[in-house]
C-alpha cells in the first residue's frame, strides 16, 4: 500500500489568499459558524487558504488524476454527484509558460461522462459545477467551485471561482489500477425510487461515498454554485432506516461546513455510491436535513450530528467505473468511530445547535 502523504506546504507569499472583500463563504455557512461560535477564526482561516485561483500545487495535482468526482445540478434544481476517468493528464490547467495567478483561473478537462451518469445531462456551457480531485492511495484532496465555461465534443473547460485543500481525515486509502475507458459502451443502467436489494447490498458494505449540494443564489457572489464532497466511515456507517431514507454520521472536521452550510438554505442533496469490487454506481438524489443533537447522534459513537437523507430518485449502473481498487486501509481515526449502536432507527430533532 502506498504510504499516505500530506498536501505540499506552499509558500503564503507566491500564494495569496483570498482577495475579496466579501467573505469566501456564503450566509449558509457563516450562520452555522456564528451558532458553533467559531465563525471569526473561520474567516481568518477561509481568507488565508480558499483562493479564487489554482496554486501551482493543485494545478499540478489534478494534472496527475486517473479521475475526479463532479458536483452539477439538473434542470430542476436536484444535486447530483459523478466521477470522471481518464488517462492522467486529461486534465490540465494551462499557464501559457506564466506562472500567476492569473493564469490558473482555468481548468479544462477531456474526459465523456461515464455511460449512465447523470452528467450527461447536467453538463451544459454556463452551468455550475464542483470538483473533487482526490487520490485514494495518497490520501490528498483539493476542491474546485466554479462554472463551465465552454463545452466541446471532447471535454469542457471550467472557470475557477474558489480552489482550496482538505486534509485527508477519514479518507480509506486504496491503490487503483485503470482499465481502458470507454464511456460508450452501454452498461445496465436501472432506475430507481426506492433502495433494492443490489442497492442496499452496496450501501451496507460501503466505506466511501460522495455527496453533492449547492446554493447558487447570485447574492452570495463568488462563495455561491455547487459543491461535492467525501465522506468515509468504517463499512456500515451509512444506514438504510426505511427504502428511501438513509443516515450518515459525520465526524469533526475543518468547520467549513461546505455542505451543511448548502443544505442550510437548499435541503437539495446528491450521493454517489461505488462497488470497488465490481465497479458499478449508485447514483442517488433527494433532500437531506442535519440532526444536530439527541439520542440518535449519541447512537453512533464519534459523530458530532447526523445527515439524513431523502431519496427522490436514482440511477445504478452495472460495471461502469473502469478502476480496480486494492483492498482498503482504513483511516486510523476511524478507530474510536462507530458502529450503529440504535438498531430502532429512532429519529431526533432536526433543530439548529
Amino acid at each position: 500500500m502506498t504510504a499516505p502523504a500530506a498536501n505540499p506546504v506552499t509558500n503564503p507569499a507566491a500564494n495569496p489568499g483570498w482577495a475579496q472583500a466579501a467573505s469566501p463563504f456564503h450566509a449558509g455557512e457563516l450562520a452555522i459558524q456564528a451558532r458553533l461560535g467559531v465563525q471569526d477564526r473561520l474567516d481568518r482561516q477561509g481568507r488565508r487558504v480558499i483562493r479564487d485561483y489554482l496554486t501551482e500545487q493543485h494545478r499540478q495535482f489534478f494534472a496527475q488524476l486517473p479521475y475526479v468526482l463532479v458536483g452539477t445540478v439538473d434542470g430542476e434544481g436536484r444535486p447530483w454527484a459523478s466521477i470522471l476517468v481518464g488517462e492522467p493528464g486529461f486534465i490540465t490547467a494551462p499557464t501559457d509558460g506564466v506562472a500567476s495567478p492569473e493564469v490558473h483561473r482555468t481548468l479544462g478537462i477531456e474526459a465523456q461522462p461515464l455511460y449512465g451518469d447523470p452528467l450527461h445531462r447536467t453538463l451544459a456551457a454556463g452551468a455550475d459545477i464542483g470538483l473533487l480531485g482526490i487520490e485514494l492511495h495518497s490520501r490528498r484532496r483539493n476542491r474546485i467551485n466554479g462554472r463551465v465555461t465552454a463545452l466541446g465534443a471532447g471535454g469542457f473547460t471550467v472557470g475557477v471561482s474558489q480552489s482550496f485543500g482538505n486534509c485527508p481525515q477519514y479518507i480509506q486509502a486504496r491503490r487503483f489500477d485503470l482499465r481502458a475507458v470507454d464511456a460508450i459502451a452501454p452498461k445496465p443502467v436501472y432506475a430507481l425510487t426506492a433502495l433494492g436489494d443490489r442497492d442496499r447490498e452496496m450501501i451496507a458494505a460501503a466505506d466511501t461515498c460522495f455527496i453533492a449540494t449547492a446554493y447558487q443564489d447570485a447574492a452570495a457572489g463568488a462563495a455561491s454554485g455547487v459543491d461535492v464532497s467525501h465522506r468515509g466511515g468504517q463499512s456500515g456507517f451509512v444506514r438504510m432506516d426505511d427504502p428511501q431514507t438513509l443516515t450518515i454520521p459525520d465526524f469533526s472536521g475543518n468547520l467549513h461546513f461546505n455542505t451543511f452550510g448548502n443544505l442550510e438554505l437548499n435541503p437539495h442533496a446528491g450521493l454517489l455510491f461505488l462497488d470497488f469490487d465490481q465497479g458499478d454506481l449508485l447514483y442517488l438524489t433527494g433532500t437531506a436535513e442535519v440532526i444536530w443533537f439527541g439520542d440518535a447522534v449519541a447512537a453512533y459513537p464519534g459523530a458530532e450530528r447526523l445527515l439524513r437523507f431523502h431519496l427522490e430518485q436514482g440511477d445504478r449502473v452495472e460495471g461502469s467505473l473502469p478502476l480496480s481498487w486494492s483492498a482498503p486501509e482504513f483511516s486510523s481515526l476511524l478507530a474510536s468511530t462507530g458502529p450503529w449502536q440504535d438498531q430502532n432507527h429512532a429519529g431526533s430533532p432536526t433543530l439548529n445547535p
